[in-house]
């Protein structure tokens, strides 16, 4: 029993040292090297005294245990944002993530999630100090045998580092968790000095200054929306299991809404996020700034920047609205984005089911706002920031296209829902979830290009683009942030003004299209529909971009 209690200490703590902290890493190849930080606790604890040893041995298995959760929050933020998990910034993703089952799973299966987590935290560290203080023990009872196998295994690290071998593609001599402590720390000081950063970025504003009558003159007396569409990135259009698909659903879609006297202009934008975090997205289209963490979002809100949206307001000459179904608490954040009114998931009227974390489908949530919005009689123009989330993880079930005249107050979908396939169901092999994933971009995609034709004329503009790549399941984990974004106009005069973009013809950008940060798009759009000045160029360059990009489940229920 003594015998094997302390095997199964020496492979537990031989686990936690050598567990990757990628979900694509993990292998039993990643288990079969020799990591240095067993060779050198080792010898540390040999030449420490009795008493000071125990401590030692304490200290170092409780060290272990928090490297080795830090590893598994790692392989879930990879699985889902393709990034490791921020120790100083990301601990609201964590609430964020419990909302989120609680809105999928139900109450229940967010509470047992985190109680799960509590327990499996504290059984792990208990674990590796219990396995840590037991090995020890056996190191310091054989203290002349303990000396010469860890000068053997330290010979054999050495000896591996020398000739380079390797193990399915990984060194067998591993520094693992000594690499991850590494860039943590610098992590870590990174994000603490991100806040300083920020502030200098955030105090350049090319329009903070600009007179409401010189502020979008050229979309004067045009209905503007901004539309995001949830998860619509680059793979959607490039990847070879979803193209065809698509390619067909954006050539279809282009063709009506030019026999419907349509033109529309697409390129790409790089969005600070991938796989999830759409309100950071969000705002960083919105005011100008790379917003990529929490810390940024909450500066940013309780600031008196000038965001796309606020420009309309600032006129005077629009009312602002926002649609936002994904909203289902108190949203202050819409008045500083300078949005009139809101219409939130509680407040559009719709009985009918809910479709995974999407509580309204994308058809549904634009028939209420022409019903709210465009249809009302005497109304001046209008600029709407419409959020489309039919296409949010998980992509199951699925609504699909009614009939416009029979939406009434969503009980319609009844029916679809209970056909629909369930999560469990889709999420079995990684072709159903990129199926399901290309059928919820063409549904979304459908449901806009029919609302305009239905709906739009000579003084609609609208700009629809996606917020960020969806999960690695659907990317096969490619690090390319970039998502299409396109404007659509009726008045060949709106097309004009961003004739010296460099954009695609129709709805689908090309693959050389110009590539530009997310955060530059609201100064080059505020300039193209601003007065035309003989000689004047584009507002001082300024991007809040990072060098390398951003820090980084989706969105919260915004409050």
């Amino acid at each position: 029993m003594t015998v094997g209690t302390t095997g199964l200490a020496a492979v537990l703590l031989l686990v936690s040292l050598l567990l990757p902290d990628r979900p694509d890493l993990l292998a039993p190849a990643a288990f079969l090297r020799l990591p240095a930080e067993a060779v050198l606790l080792a010898a540390l604890l040999l030449v420490l005294p009795g008493r000071a040893r125990r401590t030692g041995a304490a200290a170092l298995g409780v060290l272990i245990g928090l490297v080795t959760v830090v590893k598994c929050l790692d392989i879930g933020f990879y699985s889902v944002l393709f990034r490791p998990f921020d120790p100083v910034l990301d601990w609201g993703l964590l609430g964020n993530a419990a909302d989120y089952l609680r809105e999928t799973s139900g109450r229940s299966a967010e509470l047992a999630a985190i109680a799960g987590a509590v327990l499996l935290t504290v059984a792990v560290l208990v674990l590796t100090t219990g396995a840590t203080l037991r090995l020890t023990t056996l190191l310091a009872r054989h203290r002349a045998r303990s000396v010469r196998g860890t000068l053997v295994l330290g010979t054999a690290w050495f000896t591996c580092v020398l000739f380079g071998l390797h193990s399915a593609g990984q060194p067998v001599a591993a520094t693992l968790d000594a690499d991850i402590l590494g860039d943590r720390a610098q992590q870590v000081r990174a994000s603490l000095a991100d806040a300083r950063l920020f502030r200098r970025q955030a105090a350049v504003d090319a329009f903070a200054h600009t007179p409401p009558d010189r502020l979008l003159t050229g979309l004067r007396g045009k209905d503007v929306l901004f539309t995001f569409v949830e998860s619509y990135g680059r793979s959607a259009i490039e990847d070879p299991a979803m193209a065809p698909q698509i390619d067909a659903v954006l050539k279809e879609s282009s063709a009506g809404l030019a026999a419907a006297g349509f033109g529309a202009r697409s390129g790409w934008l790089r969005s600070p996020v991938t796989g999830g975090g759409s309100w950071l997205a969000h705002a960083t289209f919105l005011s100008g700034l790379w917003i990529s963490n929490q810390q940024r979002f909450r500066s940013l809100t309780s600031s008196d920047r000038t965001t796309l949206t606020g420009a309309f307001r600032k006129t005077g000459a629009w009312r602002t609205v926002g649609i936002v179904p994904g909203v289902l608490t108190a949203w202050p954040e819409g008045r500083f984005f300078g949005l009139d009114h809101v219409h939130d998931g509680r407040h559009l009227a719709y009985r009918g089911p809910d479709f995974g974390w999407s509580q309204v489908p994308d058809q549904f949530a634009l028939e209420t706002f022409r019903r709210t919005e465009l249809a009302r009689r005497g109304r001046g123009p209008l600029m709407a920031e419409i959020v489309l989330t039919s296409s949010h993880y998980p992509w199951a079930p699925l609504p699909r296209l009614v009939d416009w005249q029979d939406l009434g107050d969503g009980s319609v979908f009844r029916p679809v829902r209970r056909a629909g396939r369930s999560q469990e169901e889709v999420w079995r092999t990684p072709e159903n979830v990129r199926t399901a994933y290309r059928t919820s971009i063409a549904y979304a995609l459908r449901c806009l290009v029919q609302f305009l034709r239905r709906y739009g004329d000579a003084n609609t503009v609208l700009v629809f683009l996606g917020d960020h790549q969806p999960v690695p399941t659907v990317t096969g984990n490619s690090p390319r942030k970039d998502v299409p974004v396109t404007i659509v106009a009726r008045d060949p005069r709106v097309l004009d003004r961003i004739s010296g973009w460099g954009w695609t013809e129709g709805l689908k950008p090309a693959a050389n299209a110009p590539v530009w940060p997310m955060d530059g798009f609201r100064d080059r759009f505020l300039t193209a529909y601003g007065p035309r000045l003989s000689g004047r160029g584009m507002p001082p360059a300024r991007s809040g971009t990072p060098p390398g990009g951003s820090h980084g489940p989706d969105a919260p229920r915004r409050g």
